[in-house]
C-alpha cells in the first residue's frame, strides 16, 4: 500500500503476517470516533482522507454518517470466512454485484470500481468481523489489499471518496 494512504492495523497472530501493513507506514488519523461528530459526513466526503481504517466507532455510527453523506455502505460481515471465493461472494452480496460479476480478482477490481448501479456521492465498505488475515493466503491478501488501495485512488481521481473500514 503506498505510503500516503491512510490505515490502521489489526491485531496480529504470532507467525501470521497482517492483512494491514504495521502501525506507522500509513497517515496517521485522529479517532474516527472524533471525526464522526458533527461533521462526519463533511469528513466521510474528503477525498483525500479516504482509505482504508479500523473502525473505532459503531457500525450504527458509520451508517448513520454515511446516510447523511449520500454514501453507498456496503456492510459485508466476514466471520468466518476463509478462502477467496467465500470474501468474493460475501462483497459481491454485500455491494449487490450485478448478476455477470465474474467472482474473480479481476472482476473485483472492475466492480468497485464502476459501482454504476449504486449512484452515490462515495463508497463505504465495511468488512465487520475481520480477521487479521481476511481468511486469505498471504498472496491473496496482497490482492484483496491492493484491490482496495487501488479502489480509493480510482474513486478518488473521480472526485468521490471511497472508504474502507475493518471491525
Amino acid at each position: 500500500m503506498p505510503k500516503d494512504s491512510p490505515t490502521q492495523t489489526l491485531p496480529q497472530k504470532e507467525g501470521e503476517q497482517s492483512f494491514l501493513p504495521p502501525a506507522g507506514e500509513g497517515r496517521e488519523i485522529p479517532a474516527l470516533a472524533q471525526q464522526l461528530g458533527d461533521a462526519l459526513a463533511k469528513q466521510l466526503g474528503s477525498t483525500e482522507a479516504a482509505g482504508s481504517y479500523t473502525l473505532d466507532c459503531s457500525a450504527e455510527t458509520l451508517r448513520n454518517a454515511s446516510e447523511a453523506a449520500g454514501f453507498a455502505l456496503f456492510d459485508t460481515d466476514l466471520k468466518g470466512i476463509k478462502g477467496k471465493q467465500n470474501l468474493l461472494n460475501a462483497l459481491a452480496v454485500a455491494a449487490k454485484f450485478p448478476p455477470d460479476f465474474g467472482a474473480n480478482w479481476d472482476a473485483l477490481a472492475d466492480a468497485l470500481c464502476d459501482l454504476s448501479w449504486h449512484e452515490a456521492n462515495g463508497y463505504v465498505l465495511l468488512l465487520r468481523n475481520v480477521s487479521d488475515t481476511l481468511g486469505l493466503s498471504a498472496n491473496d491478501r496482497e490482492i484483496a489489499q491492493d484491490i482496495f488501495a487501488d479502489t480509493t485512488v480510482y474513486w478518488r481521481q473521480h472526485n468521490k471518496p471511497f472508504w474502507v473500514f475493518f471491525s
